[in-house]
């Protein structure tokens, strides 16, 4: 009744039930249900001995100048605060990855470690350049994320850093880069982002691709540190918890700062991921856990491969 009573009515109704159908695409995609991922790419595989894969520091300069829509991911609210959320995280915790392994650079004396920690210091920097530019295009749609920002350096690297050990520190930054790899074939092997503008898209398949061709740096850190079961599980318990809490907290933020109608509608996405998809993303990085694990027991290298090829940044 109240759709044949105002065509406006009418209108946020059907959107409404858009919004709904591409959450619940979402969830599918990341549940691994239906046809949804991409076949492996058919290229030929690198002839090189796993931990010897080339990484490579791109400066990529993105015109974010030119900006992107305020809800750049599938016209949703939800889906574009839940990404940039978790895009707020990066830069701060990137320099905290940095800090991390450069704490233990000079214990390390495999000579071909440390030039994979130097390219992965390289490509980490280029990470934050690029996501606090994205930052600024935030800020000229109208919105207020400094003081969030603040709060959460304040508490996540003034206040808690601090308390920890060096080697705790560094067990965190592998556990999370566990996390940024699965995150980047997740979104590398599936057509998640496709509904993405552009640019926006570009930004996350080049980050989760350098992600997969690093991903197994700062846990080599470690082991050549201290392989110490306990010490793994430790760093993977605090890195779980950190990054599920700051990040639900930054996509928060920007939908407290939508409309009454529109943080309504995404009230209950909102929930749902963070408190059942969420626990779903933990279960798949439980494989860290494995007594024998390594990241590079998952071959997902030409995953990252061929898309850099296909833009034609593989070489730099």
């Amino acid at each position: 009744m109240l759709c044949l009573a105002t065509g406006r009515a009418c209108k946020m109704q059907q959107k409404e039930g858009e919004m709904v159908g591409l959450a619940a695409q979402v969830q599918e995609v990341w549940r691994g249900r239906g046809n949804r991922r991409r076949e492996a790419p058919a290229i030929t595989p690198l002839e090189v001995a796993p931990g010897e894969r080339p990484i490579v520091v791109r400066r990529m300069g993105f015109p974010f100048k030119q900006g992107f829509p305020r809800w750049w991911f599938g016209e949703s609210a939800f889906l574009t605060h839940l990404l940039n959320g978790l895009n707020f995280v990066f830069p701060a915790g990137e320099r905290f990855f940095i800090r991390s392994v450069r704490e233990f650079e000079g214990q390390l004396h495999d000579e071909e470690l440390r030039a994979r920690v130097r390219a992965f210091f390289g490509q980490e920097s280029q990470h934050q350049v690029e996501h606090l530019h994205a930052f600024e295009a935030l800020e000229k749609q109208g919105f207020e994320i400094k003081s969030f920002l603040v709060w959460y350096q304040n508490l996540a690297y003034k206040r808690l850093e601090p308390r920890l050990s060096p080697l705790m520190r560094l067990s965190i930054t592998a556990a999370l880069e566990h996390f940024t790899a699965i995150f980047g074939d997740f979104v590398l092997s599936s057509d998640f982002l496709d509904t993405a503008h552009p640019m926006m898209r570009e930004l996350l398949l080049w980050h989760a691709a350098e992600e997969i061709e690093h991903k197994s740096v700062t846990f080599d850190v470690l082991q050549a540190v201290d392989p110490r079961y306990h010490v793994r599980l430790a760093g993977f318990l605090v890195a779980t918890v950190g990054l599920f809490f700051f990040w639900s907290a930054g996509t928060l933020h920007l939908l407290r700062q939508e409309d009454a109608t529109t943080r309504k509608g995404s009230r209950a996405e909102y929930l749902n991921f963070f408190f059942r998809e969420a626990p779903r993303i933990v279960f798949d990085g439980l494989d860290y856990l494995r007594l024998n694990f390594h990241p590079d027991d998952e071959d997902n290298y030409e995953l990252a491969r061929s898309y850099l090829e296909k833009i034609g940044r593989l070489a730099a």
